[in-house]
């Protein structure tokens, strides 16, 4: 095929070659349809109005330190969670995670309970205490003031949880008698600096099982 033969081929469409420049907008032009394409079947199939509370999702409602509080929450949501990353009430501390430190505990209707394992959904109407509604106003409860006097705290972590299980211990009626009784009751919270015996003294004293005072006055 001689020059003019090519051109006139060409020209005709019957055995011509694109250009690069013409080859490249053309398969642009294809991806760009093919994607305009698929955005709207992605639209298509998506529900026109979606709902803000999903299957997985219910409100609850509970008495928070005498406070009436209603969340929507996810059923996989933890009372620990709830309170710390819903309610901004970070006095209760999150440890383990798994029900083995204590740091987490509060009381369910007067129970003291490990709120890391407790779902919040599960005790939709319960009465719940934290730390924070312990003392009345600026009056400290009985047993925050005994860890104060008896040094019950180094680090702190665990304080909250120390106290909320110690004001239960008392109310249990494992305070009274032996120390070993206490401390056998007291044993599911964990205290990394090993302040056991201040924390054991603290309950005791609250429990008016023992006299108030500093324990390091009371052994010198």
């Amino acid at each position: 095929m001689n020059r003019d033969d090519k051109k006139a081929s060409d020209s005709s469409g019957a055995i011509g070659v694109w250009p690069r420049r013409d080859f490249l907008k053309g398969v642009g032009l294809a991806a760009g349809a093919a994607a305009t394409t698929s955005a709207s079947a992605a639209t298509a199939s998506q529900p026109a109005e979606q709902s803000s509370v999903t299957p997985t999702q219910r409100e609850i409602t509970l008495t928070i330190n005498k406070q009436k509080v209603t969340q929507p929450i996810d059923n996989r949501t933890t009372l620990v969670d709830l309170l710390r990353e819903h309610l901004a009430m970070t006095g209760t501390k999150k440890g383990c995670d798994h029900g083995t430190c204590g740091a987490c505990t509060v009381h369910v209707n007067g129970q003291r309970v490990l709120s890391c394992l407790t779902l919040a959904a599960t005790i939709d109407g319960a009465d719940v205490t934290t730390i924070e509604g312990l003392a009345q106003g600026d009056e400290l409860h009985p047993m925050q003031e005994a860890f104060l006097r008896c040094d019950g705290y180094q680090c702190g972590y665990c304080t909250p949880g120390q106290i909320m299980s110690g004001v239960a211990c008392i109310e249990e009626g494992h305070a009274s008698g032996s120390a070993e009784e206490t401390r056998e009751w007291m044993s599911g919270n964990l205290c990394r600096c090993s302040a056991y015996p201040n924390i054991l003294a603290a309950v005791r004293q609250t429990s008016g099982a023992e006299p108030a005072g500093d324990p390091a006055e009371q052994t010198s």
